[in-house]
């Protein structure tokens, strides 16, 4: 068989963008081609000259909450976008079309599907976004997250795989231990590369109390608060290694117990994998709230806590992780619960899907 080519469309955000990489490595695995197409605006700009990755950059912005002038510049942008989607289709002859969210994705999974090529999305999130709600209409697959967000699209196209993780990191939680480290509950808390002002903002006001209790804090706060909550920690006496950004995520999951984050999907994807109980605190703005719903997914699992902003002051954490801390086995079946969500081969049942699509073409 002809190796696979694929060409992902779609970013912005590491959200959309990281689940799209993992499945370019398993594509590049098998011996495939793949490529990707997105806004120089996004962080695919960034990360994916680093990667090595080929990136082919379109004219393109959304419309979710945008004003008059963003929408004009969109009505504006869309013939331009259209023409390089051709021409990018043309050069690249892929095989498969899969859009993973984002600006890019809807102009070019649209293109892809109405010049009979076969497509597919992948949907992150519980509650899809309007690019993906009208996509699942005329794409071939759709490759689900959760069990919410089958409801959304015709049944018969939609395959439950989980969120797909970046294969080194897949293997590095896997390989991480269970159960407590030592006498003391060790807390990781963080809110995406950037930190998030209201965990840190949190995680400040509960410093006193905190400091009197058996636990062992990681805090991840972002550039902008690192220095900010050292002082704070500081006069509060909790000792806490506070970090301004990490790495190696995986190491640090693998000597925690217990997490405090926001319910982004990728997050949630590597906490099942890995298999630690959680706090999760969703991001209130993010679309369609879809971080909430996300929460409440897993936590209706029994994995994880789901703590909306205005529920979640200093004193009220201070109270929950007391309780953690104090049920040892609470933490162990959320450890469990988690665990069960977990879904390692996501990228490959995904390429599985992704070589059926191509081949159907070729037989027809």
């Amino acid at each position: 068989m002809t190796s696979l080519r694929v060409l992902i469309a779609g970013g912005g955000t590491g959200g959309h963008l990281f689940p799209g990489i993992a499945v370019a490595e398993e594509i590049r695995a098998r011996g495939g081609e793949v490529s990707f197409v997105g806004t120089a605006r996004g962080i695919e700009a960034k990360i994916l000259p680093r990667l090595e990755l080929p990136l082919d950059l379109i004219q393109m912005h959304g419309l979710v909450r945008t004003g008059w002038k963003e929408r004009l510049r969109f009505l504006w942008d869309a013939p331009a976008s259209l023409v390089q989607v051709a021409r990018i289709l043309r050069r690249r002859r892929p095989h498969v079309v899969v859009g993973v969210g984002g600006y890019a994705s809807g102009p070019v999974v649209m293109s892809s599907a109405l010049g009979f090529l076969p497509t597919a999305v992948l949907e992150q999130n519980s509650i899809p976004g309007i690019t993906n709600r009208i996509l699942g209409r005329v794409v071939k697959r759709v490759f689900a997250s959760f069990k919410e967000s089958i409801r959304y699209f015709p049944r018969r196209k939609v395959e439950l795989t989980g969120n797909p993780v970046r294969r080194q990191i897949v293997e590095s939680l896997s390989r991480a231990s269970g159960g407590q480290h030592g006498d003391r509950l060790r807390v990781l808390a963080f809110g995406g590369s950037q930190g998030a002002r209201f965990i840190n903002e949190t995680l400040m006001a509960a410093a006193p109390k905190l400091a009197r209790m058996p636990i062992e804090l990681t805090h991840q706060t972002g550039e902008a608060d690192h220095a900010r909550v050292q002082e704070a920690y500081r006069a509060a006496g909790l000792e806490a290694e506070v970090l301004p950004f990490i790495d190696d995520m995986a190491a640090r999951y693998s000597a925690s117990d217990l997490i405090l984050s926001r319910a982004g999907a990728t997050t949630l994807a590597e906490l099942a994998i890995v298999g630690r109980p959680a706090i999760l605190v969703p991001f209130p703005f993010a679309t369609h709230n879809h971080q909430e719903l996300n929460a409440r997914e897993v936590e209706r699992a029994g994995a994880a806590l789901c703590c909306p902003q205005p529920t979640l002051e200093g004193d009220r954490l201070v109270e929950i992780l007391g309780e953690l801390e104090a049920d040892p086995d609470r933490r162990s079946r959320m450890a469990a619960a988690m665990r069960a969500l977990g879904r390692p081969e996501a990228a490959r049942q995904i390429v599985d899907g992704l070589e059926e699509l191509a081949n159907a073409r070729r037989r027809s």
